[in-house]
């Protein structure tokens, strides 16, 4: 599984949520993709897959996380997480969408 974090540079909640974002979907098995919007080459790489879920950005959150599978290949999104939240509560939704095993 792949934890997709689409951001903004100008995102006071996604900067916060950096310190620790990363390290919790590691911790529980993910690799960690980080996109800032501002970064056209990694924008480009993910925008299908950014686009699948918010065909026209609407009701995105600030970070949104997408939960994926083959990102670089025929990928499925598996779920999301969306806006800031504290450290446990991320890990425990983070947790809640990972397949049991």
């Amino acid at each position: 599984m792949h934890l997709i974090k689409f951001s903004s540079e100008d995102c006071g909640t996604c900067h916060r949520m950096s310190h620790y974002d990363g390290k919790v979907a590691e911790e529980l098995g993910c690799s960690f993709v980080s996109v800032m919007l501002q970064d056209t080459e990694a924008y480009r790489k993910y925008r299908k897959i950014l686009l699948a879920q918010y065909p026209n950005k609407e009701g995105m959150g600030w970070p949104t996380y997408l939960l994926v599978t083959d990102p670089e290949g025929e990928f499925a999104i598996h779920g999301e997480l969306k806006g800031g939240m504290q450290k446990g509560e991320f890990r425990e939704k983070l947790r809640a969408l990972l397949p049991a095993g």
